[in-house]
C-alpha cells in the first residue's frame, strides 16, 4: 500500500470542526474512545476499504479484486464512500478528500455515534485484546476507567508482516492458495465463545463414579415409590449408563461449534499452515460483532448524526438543505434490499418515543382501547436513558425480537417478499407481522450462516471427520457445501462426511478429495 500516512491529516478547518463535534456529542451523553480522523483521496479510500478498513493487511488477490470492484463503482457513479471508521483504541476514521463542509460535520457526527458504540456495546468486549477469556462481565459501568486495549491497527499489520515472511520462505502460490482455503471456512466459529464455557476440564476415567447417580424428584417418604417408580429410575439409569458408555472414547466428547479452533489443535498441518488458520480465524472473531449489531449499530450512529445536525448546532441555516438531502441518501430503501440506517433509527426513535409517552408495562399491553392508546402519554421522560441502555445491552438479534412490534411494522410499511414463478419477478409474500419479525430474525440469526457442528473426529472408526447440520428449515446450497468440504479435505487430509436434511430426507455428504457422494443413512 502506498505509504500516504503522512500527508493525512486533517486541515486546520476541520480539525476545528472536529473539536467543537466532540464536545457537542460528550453534552449528548456519548462516551467515545479517542478518535483521529484522516482525509484521503478516492482511490485511497477504496485501498483501505479493500482492505477491511485497515491500512495494512497480508497479500492476497481478494483485496486487490474488492479495490477493483469498489474503483470501478466509484467511477461509474454507482456508489460513494462516505466515512470508515475502525474499531480500535484510538479509533481511526477516514473522511473523503472533495466532500463539502456539510458532508464532513454529518460524517463527523456519525463517526462518534459509532466510536460510542464500539466502547459501551457488550458485544465488543469480545475485541479487546487484554481481556479475559470467558468474558464475564461484558456490561461496563459510565466512569469505570474502562480503557482497554484494541490495537487492532498494529494487530492486523502484525498479521501481515508474519503472511509475508511465510510468502517469502514458501511461495506466493502455495500460500496464497492454503488462504483461499482458510478463508472460504473462516465463519465456521462459535459466535457466542467469548462468552460462555463451552469446553470443560475432562473427567478421567479414574475419576468417573462407579455408579451411575439418577436424580430423583422431592416427595415424602410415603409418596416417594409414587413419585418416583422404581421402573423409571431403572429406565433412566440404563439410558445415563449407555450414554456415558458412548461417549467413552469418542472424540470431540461433545460437539464443536468452534471448527476452526478444533482443526487448529486437531489437524495435521504443518507449523505455517497452522499459523495462517490461526490468523484467519483470530481475524474472524474480530469481525463478529460487527456483524451481530449491523442495524443497531448504523441505526444509533444515523440517530445522533441526525440529532446533532439538526439540533446540535453543529448545521448552520445555509447547510440544512444540502444535509437533508445526503441524509435522505443515506435512510432511502431500494428494491430487495434491507436498509439498516432506516430500520435501525426508525427503532431508536421508536423506543424513546416509547419510553417517554409510557408505552410499555403490562396496563399498556392490557389496553384494548385504540382511541386511548393512540393519544397515550404519561410523560414520563425515560426515552433518553432507555436508549442508552439498549444500546449497551442489546445486539441485533434481541433488538429486532423485543422492540419490533407490530404497530412499528404498520406504520413502517414492511413486508416479505419472494419470487413469483407465475409472474416471473419478485412480489409482496405477506403483510403479516409474525412472517415479518420470523424472517428478519431468521437473517440475523448466526449472521444467516447456516449452524455447523463436529460431531465426530473418527467417524465409523476410520479417521473420517464427520460434521452435522442442524437444520432450521432450510437446505444448504449444494454448491456451497461441496466447496467448503473440498476446503475441509485440504485441512483435514482426510475424507470428510456431513449429515444434513435434503428436501425433507436425510443425508450424508462425502467427499473423499477425489469425488462427492451423497448416502441416505445419515446419523
Amino acid at each position: 500500500m502506498p505509504q500516504f500516512a503522512t500527508n493525512t491529516q486533517l486541515p486546520r478547518y476541520l480539525r476545528v470542526e472536529q473539536e467543537r463535534i466532540e464536545k457537542i456529542a460528550r453534552s449528548h451523553g456519548l462516551d467515545f474512545f479517542p478518535t483521529v480522523f484522516e482525509m484521503l483521496s478516492y482511490d485511497q479510500m477504496n485501498e483501505v476499504a479493500a482492505y477491511g478498513g485497515f491500512p495494512n493487511r497480508y497479500p492476497h488477490w481478494r483485496f486487490g479484486m474488492e479495490y477493483e470492484r469498489l474503483s470501478k463503482s466509484y467511477e461509474y457513479g454507482l456508489s460513494k464512500i462516505y466515512e470508515m471508521v475502525i474499531n480500535n483504541n484510538p479509533s481511526f476514521a477516514y473522511l473523503l478528500e472533495g466532500n463539502s463542509l456539510t458532508d464532513q460535520k454529518l460524517v463527523m457526527c456519525h463517526v462518534f455515534g459509532h466510536v460510542d458504540f464500539f466502547k459501551n456495546n457488550f458485544t465488543f468486549r469480545a475485541t479487546d485484546l487484554d481481556a479475559v477469556d470467558p468474558v464475564t462481565d461484558p456490561v461496563r459501568q459510565r466512569g469505570d476507567g474502562y480503557d482497554p486495549n484494541r490495537k487492532w491497527v498494529d494487530k492486523m499489520a502484525n498479521h501481515g508482516a508474519a503472511i509475508r515472511r511465510i510468502v517469502d520462505r514458501y511461495g506466493i502460490h502455495k500460500v496464497e492458495e492454503f488462504v483461499d482455503v482458510c478463508l472460504s471456512l473462516e465463519n465456521l466459529i462459535d459466535p457466542w465463545s467469548r462468552f460462555v464455557v463451552r469446553r470443560r476440564p475432562e473427567v478421567g476415567e479414574e475419576d468417573h463414579p462407579t455408579e451411575v447417580v439418577v436424580p430423583r424428584l422431592r416427595a415424602k417418604e410415603y409418596l416417594d415409590d409414587f413419585i418416583n417408580p422404581q421402573e423409571y429410575i431403572d429406565e433412566q439409569k440404563k439410558k445415563l449408563e449407555d450414554e456415558r458408555d458412548k461417549k467413552k472414547g469418542k472424540f470431540p466428547s461433545h460437539r464443536e461449534q468452534d471448527i476452526l479452533q478444533f482443526l487448529i489443535e486437531n489437524a495435521p498441518l504443518e507449523r505455517w499452515e497452522r499459523a495462517i488458520l490461526s490468523i484467519t480465524r483470530e481475524e474472524g472473531y474480530y469481525f463478529v460483532p460487527q456483524m451481530q449489531t449491523k442495524i443497531m449499530n448504523e441505526g444509533w450512529a444515523s440517530y445522533w448524526h441526525s440529532k446533532m445536525m439538526t439540533g446540535g448546532h453543529v448545521c448552520d441555516f445555509s447547510e440544512i438543505i444540502d444535509y437533508a438531502d445526503n441524509n435522505a441518501g443515506v435512510m432511502a430503501t431500494s428494491g430487495g434490499r434491507l436498509n439498516p440506517y432506516k430500520l435501525g433509527v426508525e427503532l431508536f426513535r421508536s423506543i424513546e418515543e416509547r419510553w417517554n409517552k409510557g408505552q410499555f408495562g403490562p396496563e399498556w399491553q392490557e389496553c384494548d382501547d385504540l382511541d386511548e392508546k393512540r393519544h397515550w402519554d404519561l410523560r414520563l421522560g425515560l426515552g433518553r436513558d432507555k436508549i442508552f441502555e439498549v444500546r449497551a445491552l442489546y445486539n441485533d438479534v434481541t433488538f429486532i425480537d423485543e422492540f419490533l412490534t407490530e404497530d412499528f411494522a404498520i406504520e413502517n410499511k414492511l413486508f416479505t417478499y419472494a419470487w413469483s414463478n407465475r409472474n416471473e419477478r419478485f412480489e409482496i409474500e405477506s403483510r403479516e407481522f409474525r412472517n415479518i419479525k420470523e424472517k428478519l430474525l431468521s437473517q440475523l440469526t448466526n449472521f444467516g450462516s447456516p449452524f455447523i457442528y463436529i460431531e465426530d473426529a473418527n467417524w465409523e472408526n476410520r479417521g473420517e471427520l464427520l460434521m452435522m447440520h442442524e437444520h432450521r428449515g432450510v437446505d444448504l446450497r449444494s454448491d456451497y457445501a461441496r466447496e467448503t468440504m473440498a476446503s475441509m479435505v485440504r485441512v483435514w487430509k482426510r475424507p470428510v462426511c456431513l449429515a444434513t436434511i435434503i428436501d425433507g430426507k436425510k443425508a450424508l455428504l462425502r467427499y473423499d478429495g477425489k469425488e462427492h457422494s451423497v448416502r441416505h443413512d445419515a446419523p
